[in-house]
């Protein structure tokens, strides 16, 4: 198992390890963290009234080291500066995001649309994606996904197509997540709700997000969003609400299914120059370039192990 914690285990964690952990995970990033953000991905075990201390006693051990308000494992102040002029960035690419999420709830089937990605933790690089969530109807997700792309086709024409990410479908019936790590459990706490009542059903549905982090915001802060579809939206949707539907729903499953498999077997690569995959199911579709999951999570396992044999009295 690749995880650092192990939710069927009852386990006892540090508010120490939980802070080293979470700064860990980070650093891949290379994303100095904040008190208050640290403090979001401690473990419900820890000690939170401790924090402060925690944090000031493994500064002066030089475990960890604080530069201004943001510590890191890493003694850089360059690291501050990337943070900073990263956080500037995302405010003014927010409302933006915000705007195409708003849009892109307005396509047949689509009932909640969420930011995720690096945008959802407040932080965009000078080439910075806009990355997508969305959640359809129950059975309609190939047919929500192809139209939502074959409008994508389009941005290509104008440049625009890095702010249409659309990485991750669920559909209504498939709300829980399958795969539940350090990663995953990351993305749903940062996630950022743009429309639809299915939103806050889907942080409900993934409550065992607050194994992992004791301050699980997810179904706090996520009101009930169910607004009117338009006739359009209502027109198509009550065009495919029968079993042409049910047909053209399992038809593009199969035929986008097979295509991504062809790309895959010819090693075909995007433009970062990553192996393009598509992780796909009938009830969900999620983009797993070079396979970022899988050596992102290995990669965290490998950095925790060697903090765990520098400082091993904390684990």
């Amino acid at each position: 198992m690749t995880v650092a914690y192990k939710k069927e285990m009852k386990v006892t964690e540090s508010t120490e390890s939980c802070v080293i952990k979470a700064l860990t995970y980070f650093s891949i990033f290379q994303y100095p963290l904040s008190k208050e953000e640290i403090r979001t991905y401690l473990h419900p075990d820890a000690e939170m009234a401790s924090l402060e201390d925690t944090l000031e006693n493994l500064v002066n051990r030089r475990c960890i080291f604080k530069m201004d308000e943001f510590y890191s494992l890493q003694n850089n102040s360059l690291l501050v500066k990337r943070r900073r002029d990263g956080n500037l960035r995302a405010s003014q690419l927010l409302p933006k995001a915000m705007k195409i999420g708003q849009f892109l709830f307005k396509f047949p089937y689509v009932r909640g649309i969420g930011i995720s990605g690096s945008l959802s933790k407040m932080y965009a690089d000078e080439k910075a994606d806009i990355d997508f969530f969305i959640i359809t109807k129950a059975n309609r997700l190939w047919i929500a996904r192809t139209f939502m792309h074959l409008f994508k086709k389009l941005t290509f024409l104008t440049g625009k197509q890095h702010f249409y990410c659309m990485n991750y479908y669920i559909d209504e019936s498939a709300m829980k997540l399958d795969d539940q790590n350090i990663y995953t459990a990351v993305e749903i706490v940062t996630l950022l709700p743009v429309r639809g009542e299915a939103m806050h059903d889907f942080f409900s549905a993934n409550s065992w997000v607050s194994g992992w982090f004791a301050e699980y915001p997810g179904n706090n802060n996520n009101g009930k969003d169910n607004p009117e579809r338009s006739w359009v939206k209502r027109a198509i949707e009550w065009l495919l609400n029968n079993k042409t539907g049910d047909r053209l729903d399992n038809y593009l499953v199969k035929i986008t299914t097979d295509r991504w498999q062809n790309k895959k077997r010819k090693g075909i690569r995007n433009e970062e120059g990553k192996e393009m995959d598509l992780v796909t199911g009938k009830h969900f579709a999620r983009s797993n370039p070079g396979m970022f999951q899988e050596k992102l999570l290995a990669l965290y396992q490998e950095k925790l192990n060697q903090v765990k044999r520098q400082w091993p009295h904390y684990f």
